[in-house]
């Protein structure tokens, strides 16, 4: 699903990016900067899952994305599998990642960026197993 808000384009992800989902996902951001729209708001507030090759397609799309002199920007909710994921493989350094839908759309990507290294504890119990 994609909507325009304030020109910018807005891609509702579904609720899980895997291997069979993100070719769709792929193919309509692709879709979407061909008609000359250079960043684009992904929203994955909806999202529960998100695997390797959903990561893989985000951040080939970002690089895309920039390469024309635009970014992706990712929607995701402040809690739950989706930022984890985002944060223990740091994802969210690369891609501007908000909370909110007005800050994906008004926001600068150096105001988005949250550090990896602040979700270090959750990191530490998982390799710890404590």
């Amino acid at each position: 699903l994609r909507k325009m808000i304030d020109g910018v384009p807005v891609i509702t992800a579904p609720a899980e990016i895997d291997i069979t989902t993100a070719d769709q996902l792929s193919a309509l951001l692709l879709d979407t900067t061909a008609r000359g729209h250079t960043t684009v708001v992904v929203d994955m507030t909806r999202s529960r899952f998100c695997d390797c090759c959903g990561l893989h397609t985000l951040l080939r799309m970002h690089k895309l994305a920039q390469a024309d002199g635009g970014e992706l920007r990712l929607l995701i909710p402040s809690a739950g599998p989706v930022p984890r994921i985002m944060a223990l493989t740091c994802l969210d350094r690369l891609v501007p990642c908000y909370s909110s839908l007005g800050e994906a759309l008004t926001q600068t990507p150096a105001a988005a960026n949250r550090r990896c290294d602040a979700h270090v504890p959750d990191a530490d119990r998982l390799q710890t197993g404590s």
